[in-house]
C-alpha cells in the first residue's frame, strides 16, 4: 500500500483550458468552471481491479463487494487476498455494456440477499440491461445462490451505450429503484410505453410498485417514476431522504436533479449541451415546464457515481453530494439547497473516476476507470500536511 497527501490545488489552468460560453440568460445553473480543491487528503492504495466499475460494503462488516465490467465479481477487505465470487451471470460486456451495479438488500443482515444489475444479449445483436438478486453465501468459498432476474430494460436495441442500470433502495427500504438509460436512441426517454430513458420504482421482487405516477395512465409504463433522462449513472439519496440522478448530457450538460415522480426531466427536447456533430439543442430555460437540473457542467465532469456524504470524518461535508469525474478526473463536492445545487470544491486525482463510496469509518473509497484501475481509500490529511 502506498499513502500520499493531496494539498490544496488551485485549478486555474484546467478552467482556462476547459471553458465553455458563458450560460445564457436564465440559464444559471451552469457551471462554466471548476472550483478549487478546499480540502487536503490523504490517499491509500488499497488494491488493483480489471474495469471495476461498482463496489458497495456489506453492512456489519469490512467487507466489500466490486464488480468488474467484463463478468467478474470480488470480495475486498483491507488486507486480505481478493475472492472472486461463484456463480455470477453471463455478461454483454463490450462498449458501455458488461457488469454493472451491485447493492446489499435492506435486510442483507438477515437475508444475505444482494442485488446486482448487468447488460444481457437480445435476439439480431440487440442488448439490454437486467437486475438479478441473489443470496452471497461464503460457506467453502463466496458463491452467488439462486440467482434471478427480476426487471429487465426494453426494448432491446442495437448498440453498446446508455444502459445506465444504477440501482437504489429508498431509505425505508421498501422500494428498488434502477435507472434505465435512452440507449443513444433520444426519443424513447420521452415515450411512457418504454422503459428507456426512465427511472423505474420497483418492490423487492422487481414488480411495479404500488402508487407509481402512470400506473393509472393508459399506454403508460407502471413502473415508470420519471422520465425524460439521458444516461444516468448516478443515483442515490441525500440525507433527507430525497432522491437524485446525476447523469452524462450530450456535449457540455451533464447534470445533478432532483428526482419527483412523474416529472419530465427534459431530453431529448432541451439540455444544457448540444448534439454531438454539434447542432444545438434548446437550453433548459426555454421550457420551464420541464424540470431544469440542479446543477448542470460546461464543460462535463462525465459523472461515473453519486452519493451523499453522511459521517463525520469529513468535517463539513455531512449531506453533501460527492460526484465522481471521469473526464475531470476529480471528485466534486455539491452542496444542495432545495432543488438547487452549487459546486463547492474538486479534488483532482490524476485517473478516470468511476466509483466511490463512503465506508464504514466515514473515509471514501474511490475505484479507478479502465484496466488496473486503483481503489483508493481518501481521509482528511493530518493538520500540517
Amino acid at each position: 500500500m502506498k499513502t500520499k497527501v493531496l494539498s490544496g490545488i488551485v485549478l486555474a489552468a484546467l478552467a482556462t483550458a476547459g471553458c465553455s460560453s458563458p450560460a445564457e440568460a436564465g440559464d444559471n445553473v451552469i457551471v462554466t468552471s471548476p472550483k478549487p480543491q478546499l480540502t487536503q487528503v490523504a490517499i491509500t492504495d488499497e488494491a488493483v481491479f480489471d474495469e471495476p466499475w461498482a463496489m458497495t460494503f456489506l453492512p456489519g462488516s469490512s467487507y466489500a463487494l466490486i464488480t468488474e465490467k467484463a463478468g467478474k465479481l470480488k470480495v475486498w477487505r483491507h488486507g486480505l487476498r481478493i475472492r472472486e465470487v461463484a456463480g455470477v451471470p453471463q455478461v454483454a460486456y463490450g462498449g458501455q455494456g458488461g457488469f454493472g451495479d451491485v447493492v446489499p438488500a435492506p435486510d442483507y443482515k438477515i437475508s444475505k440477499m444482494i442485488y446486482l444489475s448487468w447488460v444481457e444479449s437480445g435476439p439480431n445483436d440487440t442488448r439490454g440491461a437486467v437486475v438479478g438478486r441473489a443470496k452471497l453465501d461464503f460457506a467453502g468459498g463466496p458463491k452467488l445462490v439462486g440467482l434471478k432476474v427480476i426487471w429487465r430494460q426494453g426494448p432491446k436495441v442495437e448498440g453498446q451505450g446508455h444502459f445506465s442500470h444504477r440501482i437504489a433502495f429508498s431509505p425505508d427500504g421498501q422500494y428498488l429503484f434502477v435507472s434505465s438509460g435512452e440507449r443513444q436512441r433520444f426519443t424513447p426517454a420521452q415515450n411512457l410505453k418504454v422503459n428507456l430513458g426512465k427511472i423505474v420504482r420497483l418492490t423487492l421482487n422487481g414488480k411495479p410498485a404500488p402508487g407509481n405516477p402512470f400506473a393509472s395512465k393508459s399506454g403508460a409504463g407502471p413502473q415508470i417514476w420519471s422520465y425524460g433522462h439521458r444516461n444516468a449513472l448516478g443515483l442515490a439519496f441525500d440525507t433527507k431522504g430525497q432522491l437524485w440522478d446525476l447523469e452524462h448530457g450530450p456535449k457540455g450538460g451533464d447534470e445533478l436533479n432532483l428526482v419527483k415522480p412523474g416529472k419530465n426531466y427534459g431530453w431529448p427536447l432541451v439540455s444544457n449541451g448540444d448534439n454531438y456533430d454539434g447542432t444545438p439543442i434548446p437550453r433548459h430555460a426555454t421550457r420551464p415546464d420541464l424540470e431544469a437540473p440542479a446543477i448542470s457542467w460546461n464543460p462535463v465532469i462525465a459523472p461515473g457515481d453519486l452519493i451523499f456524504y453522511k459521517g463525520d470524518l469529513f468535517a463539513g461535508w455531512k449531506g453533501h453530494a460527492i460526484c465522481t469525474g471521469m473526464v475531470a478526473q476529480a471528485l466534486v463536492r455539491v452542496a444542495t439547497t432545495g432543488e438547487r445545487g452549487e459546486e463547492i470544491e474538486r479534488i483532482p486525482l490524476g485517473n478516470r473516476i468511476r466509483e466511490v463510496k463512503e465506508g464504514p469509518d466515514g473515509a471514501l473509497y474511490i475505484l479507478e476507470d479502465g484496466r488496473g484501475g486503483r481503489l483508493r481509500k481518501l481521509v482528511p490529511a493530518p493538520t500540517g500536511s
